[in-house]
């Protein structure tokens, strides 16, 4: 009799064992869901996508190199009211300062693409820090703003450079849709590229660059046809969630 006890008792701590290890598994995951999170899956991503029911995109520049059509690109964007995101490395800050101050004037976003324009998941995390933190004390310096906005160089990046921004207090963003306008193919190339993509839709990030050849040119057309699709443009920093959300496997975010 004295047996049956100890094996009853034995039974019912191994069960109550496993079910503490099953809900305490079950927290952590429930938790994890609902915390502002970039890691799926056990890797960590930047942001290139947003759920939202809003027709809403956010329409953003690279700017590495030239300035040349710069200001045709601002008058543009004015004329139709519109703000987006300008994500500039250091290079191009110290370069074009003045740009930069008129990027901020217009109320653009600005945003950190790195200090030199390296393939950062090539670096050390002390290095992406360098990268990151010294074009972010150049614009502080020149604007006074403290951007919160980073861009990897190519779109290249690893666990480490997606945890190193967001250290430095960024939130990395990459984009949905690639207009390659970089590739010169002209105009209509840059429009299909972009209102045909099977990617446009609500929340989507759109990737130009400022210094390439046919962007400025393709700019009034593509704010048309975007429009024409009943979307609004607006800058990356009012797509994004900044806290309560998740990250499914394609990066894109999703509110909790």
């Amino acid at each position: 009799m004295k047996e049956e006890k100890k094996r009853k008792w034995k039974n019912r701590s191994v069960l109550a064992l496993v079910l503490t290890v099953a809900l305490a598994g079950s927290y952590k995951y429930i938790s994890g869901y609902v915390t502002v999170s970039s890691n799926v899956n056990g890797r960590e991503l930047p942001i290139y996508s947003v759920e939202t029911k809003e027709k809403k995109v956010a329409l953003s520049f690279d700017a590495a190199w030239g300035n040349d059509d710069t200001q045709k690109i601002l008058e543009i964007l004015k004329k139709h009211g519109l703000h987006v995101t300008f994500f500039m490395t250091g290079g191009w800050v110290e370069k074009y300062p003045e740009d930069v101050k008129a990027i901020q004037a217009a109320g653009h976003d600005l945003g950190n693409h790195s200090e030199n324009h390296k393939n950062m998941a090539q670096l050390s995390v002390e290095e992406q820090k360098t990268e990151i933190m010294t074009v972010h004390e150049k614009v502080k310096q020149l604007t006074g703003v403290d951007m919160q906005l980073f861009r990897p160089p190519y779109g290249e990046y690893n666990d480490n450079l997606v945890l190193t921004a967001k250290d430095c207090g960024y939130f990395p963003v990459e984009w949905s849709v690639d207009s390659l306008d970089w590739k010169d193919y002209g105009v209509n190339s840059i429009l299909d590229m972009v209102l045909k993509n099977k990617e446009l839709r609500n929340g989507a990030i759109i990737l130009c660059h400022n210094g390439a050849k046919y962007t400025s040119d393709a700019l009034e057309q593509l704010i048309i046809g975007l429009e024409d699709k009943g979307y609004q443009i607006v800058p990356v920093s009012q797509l994004i969630y900044k806290d309560n959300y998740h990250m499914d496997v394609t990066g894109r975010q999703i509110k909790d």
